[in-house]
């Protein structure tokens, strides 16, 4: 049965064209439409031209690598991102992360958990957003309704995962929280990430925002804990 049908094909990048055409005919049984490249730069251009639903990402790639092309898709656009990697090291894994991907999958894998890790990233990214309700402080706004983030006025693009950490945070403003219920909030599939991912991820909002650690406007470090967004009351 199938689960979904994107507008825009899931975009396979993948060397090994043995393993591009598993993946696509595990999603394609699924009701995904697919399209595989083979390197970096065929990648790259694909993707400058029209931004696919989703991009199932191998790190190891010729001439141009995953991480690149990761960086370059986050620079236009927060579609969801999984990579490939053939190494399980942490620091393969917390890299991948920080640039913008949503999960990652190591070599060798097993086809019908990607597709259940593809399934899980599109119920996050794709949940209905709340249309009640502006959240704003001073000059950050965080439109629920049209997923947009604005600071004096100027649209801030942020990665799926940093927009549900902000939205997270702006939703309980002075309340403390733990990187590990942080984690909950961003990745709800139950997979296993490195808590200083969300050092990682703050670091980069922090930067978007122009929020100075030493004297937070909006977020703020609990030390030894989590973080907090900057209580409207005493800001």
């Amino acid at each position: 049965m199938a689960y979904v049908n994107l507008s825009a094909p899931i975009l396979i990048v993948e060397d090994d064209r043995n393993t591009a055409a598993l993946i696509a005919t595990y999603l394609q049984r699924e009701g995904f439409a697919t399209q595989a490249v083979h390197n970096g730069a065929q990648a790259l251009e694909l993707v400058r031209r029209q931004v696919p639903g989703f991009v199932i990402l191998d790190v190891m790639l010729p001439e141009v690598d995953g991480w690149e092309i990761c960086r370059e898709l986050r620079k236009i656009s927060d579609v969801p991102i999984l990579m490939l990697t053939a190494r399980e090291d942490e620091i393969d894994r917390v890299l991948g992360l920080s640039l913008g991907a949503d999960d990652y999958v190591v070599k060798p894998f097993s086809p019908r958990e990607l597709v259940e890790r593809v399934k899980a990233i599109l119920r996050r990214t794709t949940r209905p957003a709340k249309t009640d309700s502006l959240l704003c402080h001073d000059q950050l706004i965080l439109d629920t309704e049209k997923r947009r983030v604005t600071l004096a006025g100027h649209a801030v693009s942020l990665t799926a995962v940093e927009y549900k950490l902000l939205y997270a945070l702006m939703s309980a403003p002075g309340r403390a929280f733990s990187r590990d219920e942080l984690l909950s909030q961003i990745y709800e599939g139950g997979e296993s990430v490195v808590d200083r991912v969300i050092d990682v991820h703050l670091g980069h909002l922090r930067q978007k925002l122009a929020d100075d650690p030493a004297n937070p406007r909006y977020l703020e470090t609990v030390r030894g804990f989590g973080y907090r967004f900057v209580d409207r009351k005493t800001a």
